[in-house]
């Protein structure tokens, strides 16, 4: 079954293969970073649903980067220091660079290298070689 072979192959990643009202969801962090009393997580995260119908597989995916600790400077509080908790997300779209390209949106410098491509490829590989077609989706909305 195509379901069993993702989840093995999700193993390798290593991420697990979560399953909710049908739609199966990967996510796994992809650097993080401590300053000072703050912390930055960059996460990538994918959504795919498997139409047994349609012969289908419709996958979405996105980056996030979420923090939390003490800012600097820019605190709504005044006194230059403050408490700030924040979730950032890139567009939704196809990825094929590294970790390094998408950090410069977020303007931070993360030292970890990650393909996304490798996802997304494998699992489009995996479905073709179960005999379903692969829809990339840019929103996960209908998924």
């Amino acid at each position: 079954m195509l379901v069993d072979e993702l989840k093995k192959m999700v193993k390798a990643i290593p991420a697990d293969l979560k399953e909710k009202k049908g739609v199966y969801s990967i996510e796994f962090t992809v650097a993080e970073r401590k300053v000072f009393l703050s912390k930055k997580k960059l996460t990538y995260s994918a959504k795919l649903r498997v139409d047994e119908e349609k012969k289908e597989l419709r996958f979405t995916e996105l980056l996030k980067e979420a923090g939390s600790g003490m800012s600097s400077g820019d605190s709504e509080f005044g006194s230059g220091f403050g408490f700030k908790k924040e979730t950032f997300r890139t567009g939704m779209g196809a990825r094929d660079g590294t970790i390094n390209e998408q950090s410069v949106l977020f303007g931070k410098q993360y030292t970890y290298k990650y393909d996304f491509s490798k996802v997304r490829t494998s699992i489009e590989s995996e479905a073709a070689r179960a005999g379903y077609a692969f829809k990339y989706q840019i929103t996960p909305i209908g998924l």
